[in-house]
């Protein structure tokens, strides 16, 4: 099976998801499909693979054009079945077809397709997706701009020198929802990456400009992004089980972008060890980005309350 869709890889694992939603809802192994490359001469009005849609809206197209193939080959495998079982009741699964009424009456998966192509029934399909329920007035501010919120929970724990900036995140445990997982390991690495950027851009990643509004931070040398030292060094993380999301592609979220919020914890926890300077009495003045100079500056004004 051959599987075109209208998502970009960038490395967030979407092939690999559209590769997993195939498999499931044709009821085949994973072997059997080859997703491939994005191309507009075969799918020409896609979307922009942004905003975390990438999974929702290209899995739930995938979905959609599979279940056209599942109505033609249900009709064919009922006639091989014995004739008399209902559309409704013809099951894909494991490599098999079969009649939900009579699982040990089964035909190979590949026997369906051959005798499909003999009996000249179109073996392709086109699907689409758009996400439903989406409006918003902006004269009256009322609507739904979103078809669903995705949460997630982080605490963590830093060490962190008033005197010289410097700041380690010791632990960092992280609790994120995405419905029911489209891969688990990939949604992991998806919400460790976010976490991680999202501490990049509050400890690290400071811009500044001269008097003529000219960028100064034009490289890596002079603008800092997170590197493999900036991992806690107690890191966990794992996804909350038991609250599918619905009407969505198997009842999953989408996680890129919300789980960079998460690192708001690591801020709010390096504003906490700064706010000890002064015995937790006064509100420390503190800005984003946490960088060494902020917090030196922020710790000290505290000092001086006190002299």
């Amino acid at each position: 099976m051959l599987v075109n869709h209208g998502g970009t890889e960038m490395g967030q694992g979407l092939y690999t998801k559209i590769l997993g939603i195939a498999s499931a809802e044709l009821g085949i192994s994973p072997e059997y499909i080859i997703v491939n490359a994005t191309n507009t001469s075969k799918v020409p009005n896609t979307s922009a693979t942004a905003a975390s849609s990438g999974s929702d809206m290209n899995g739930f197209a995938v979905k959609n054009a599979i279940d056209k193939l599942k109505g033609r080959l249900s009709v064919v495998a009922a006639s091989m079945l014995d004739g008399k079982s209902k559309l409704e009741n013809i099951i894909f699964e494991n490599n098999f077809v079969f009649d939900k009424d009579n699982p040990y009456n089964k035909i190979n998966f590949k026997e369906l397709i051959s005798s499909a192509y003999l009996n000249q029934v179109s073996l392709s399909a086109t699907g689409f997706y758009k996400t439903p329920d989406i409006w918003f007035d902006r004269e009256k501010g009322v609507g739904r701009p979103f078809h669903y919120f995705a949460f997630g929970m982080a605490v963590s724990e830093v060490l962190v020198d008033t005197l010289t900036g410097y700041h380690k995140i010791l632990r960092t445990d992280i609790l994120h929802d995405v419905g029911n997982s489209l891969n688990e390991e990939i949604d992991k690495g998806q919400v460790i990456g976010g976490f991680i950027q999202g501490v990049g851009w509050c400890t690290t990643e400071e811009i500044k400009w001269d008097e003529k509004g000219n960028l100064l931070n034009h490289s890596p040398d002079t603008y800092k992004i997170p590197t493999i030292q900036d991992i806690p060094t107690d890191f966990r993380v794992e996804l909350l089980e038991g609250y599918p999301n619905a009407n969505t592609i198997r009842s999953s979220k989408a996680v890129g972008e919300p789980p960079l919020m998460l690192a708001f914890s690591v801020w709010l926890a390096i504003k906490d060890a700064i706010s000890s300077v002064g015995n937790h009495k006064n509100e420390p003045e503190f800005s984003l980005p946490a960088t060494n100079e902020v917090i030196v500056l922020s710790a000290e004004k505290l000092r001086n309350l006190f002299k």
